[in-house]
């Protein structure tokens, strides 16, 4: 029997008002239905942050190391879940099993290292200019928090916003995205055994227009967190900017790998394999350029249309298989559409290309793994966002090229270099334009105790992960404590005239 899911509001499983609902399929196996959801409204979003704001006033006064002890048991329920966790997720948004445990893991982590943070919410004491005046900065929390997370990493990417949301004293309205609500919920119950009151974590679902935007203008809503694409973050920052939300946003991606003449071929091909095809591509962190050195070129990308050429496609939850669908029709429509984009500015296509019609393949959203070669850093398929098993090569003959080739975009999230010298390792961490960068590594994310995010169109400034996501969610209170028993006044009475 198919399983009915509902929002969770003030501590209760509710339908939304409408009682409307959508079905959740795997992407897989497309007609099987994972369960079916609540399609809310903003009347559900207004429950939600009425209960959200409520909650606020007690959940703030929670001492920061006691909110971390419940972060704490959120990690302990997340390992023993793990597997169950996995491929839950596997089923609802396709990827192989070995990537959604290593998404679980990262939310476990992602949980351990924000329940440290309880005990490490550091302020600053600084001397004072006057006599007997006593001054420090302390974080406090901001109010409600409203949280829209993509479906690509459905566990992951609404840990890293929620859990140090949770740790600041903040509480949560949670839109999760529309192909992924089944893992989604999966987190909240585990939040709520964790013993998160009530009211402190909403989750409404439904879709971005009805639900996130509602978010987004919702007055009582004080700071958002958002990832996604760059033009659904640049409506999400013009709306919030109606009454001056803190904004978070994390965006597109165009990353490049970089294989100078002097790198280990071997360990760069493993790279890109996994940065491009891993996750069906379907990340902001993907190798969707392959920027090689002229005296490698043709021998790196034979090898690489040989090995990229026996992945195997197919159901995510069955062994041995490499890359699963694409997370739904339109998706796999879009691959399509960049495909043809290629053919059509000239590039040579030396792999894939194709949508599979066999073995099994035709009941879910497959594509086939695709290279192009002959890419010029102009085209299209060099510059925009394609978010599928989509990689273009583009030829170079020196690193200074290389580099000008790489930060040839609106994007700046990860980048990537294979080289054995030192020097070209430093030049380009020095000149590229990208808010990571990895040497004889590909263009992966970072991991849950380091800064997570990029620069240009790829986001608006603030990062995810590590101790910086802490400054998002905490608003900085200035604290003056004067015991001299008169009226001191800085930059007057402090020194003489």
């Amino acid at each position: 029997m198919t399983r009915r899911f509902q929002n969770l509001i003030d501590g209760k499983w509710v339908d939304a008002r409408s009682g409307k609902t959508f079905e959740n399929r795997n992407p897989a196996h497309w007609d099987e239905v994972v369960g079916t959801f609540p399609r809310s409204g903003k009347e559900d979003v207004d429950e939600a942050v009425k209960a959200a704001k409520a909650a606020f006033e007690k959940w703030r006064l929670v001492p920061a190391p006691k909110r971390g002890d419940i972060l704490r048991r959120v990690g302990d329920l997340m390992v023993a879940r793990k597997e169950e966790l996995a491929r839950q997720m596997t089923r609802e948004m396709g990827k192989v099993l070995t990537e959604t445990r290593g998404d679980v893991q990262e939310g476990i982590d992602t949980a351990y290292y924000a329940s440290s943070e309880g005990r490490r919410l550091f302020g600053h004491t600084v001397p004072s200019e006057l006599p007997d005046k006593f001054n420090m900065a302390m974080r406090v929390p901001i109010g409600v928090a409203g949280i829209v997370t993509p479906w690509n990493f459905p566990m992951a990417i609404p840990t890293w916003k929620i859990f140090p949301a949770l740790l600041c004293g903040n509480t949560v309205v949670f839109k999760p995205a529309s192909d992924t609500p089944a893992t989604a919920t999966s987190l909240v119950e585990i939040l709520m055994e964790a013993g998160i009151p009530e009211g402190v974590v909403n989750i409404v679902h439904g879709g971005g227009g009805d639900v996130g935007i509602a978010i987004v203008n919702h007055p009582d809503v004080d700071l958002i967190s958002f990832t996604g694409s760059t033009s659904v973050g640049k409506r999400i920052s013009e709306a919030a900017a109606s009454t001056l939300k803190r904004v978070s946003l994390e965006l597109g991606g165009k990353n490049a790998q970089i294989v100078m003449d002097d790198a280990d071929l071997d360990l760069a091909l493993e790279g890109v394999l996994w940065g491009a095809f891993g996750t069906t591509g379907q990340r902001c962190t993907a190798t969707s350029r392959l920027i090689l050195h002229e005296k490698v070129h043709d021998r790196f990308l034979s090898m690489l249309v040989e090995r990229a050429g026996r992945l195997r496609l197919g159901d995510g939850l069955i062994e041995g298989v490499d890359v699963g669908p694409c997370v739904n029709e339109g998706q796999q429509k879009t691959v399509q559409e960049y495909v043809e984009v290629g053919l059509n500015e000239g590039a040579r296509l030396v792999l894939g290309g194709k949508v599979p019609r066999t073995g099994g393949l035709e009941k879910g959203w497959f594509h086939e793994p695709t290279v192009f070669a002959d890419v010029k850093p102009e085209h299209r398929i060099a510059r925009e966002e394609i978010f599928g098993p989509v990689l273009s090569v583009i030829k170079i003959r020196t690193l200074d090229e290389a580099v000008t080739v790489l930060n040839n975009t609106i994007y700046g999230l990860s980048s990537s270099i294979y080289t054995a010298s030192v020097n070209n390792a430093f030049h380009a961490i020095r000149d590229i334009k990208a808010g990571i960068t990895y040497i004889n590594a590909p263009t992966i994310g970072a991991e849950a105790h380091m800064p997570f995010g990029g620069v240009k169109q790829t986001g608006n400034g603030h990062r995810e992960g590590g101790w910086t996501v802490y400054d998002f969610f905490s608003e900085w209170k200035t604290v003056y404590i004067d015991y001299s028993g008169g009226l001191q006044r800085a930059q007057i009475d402090n020194y003489d005239m």
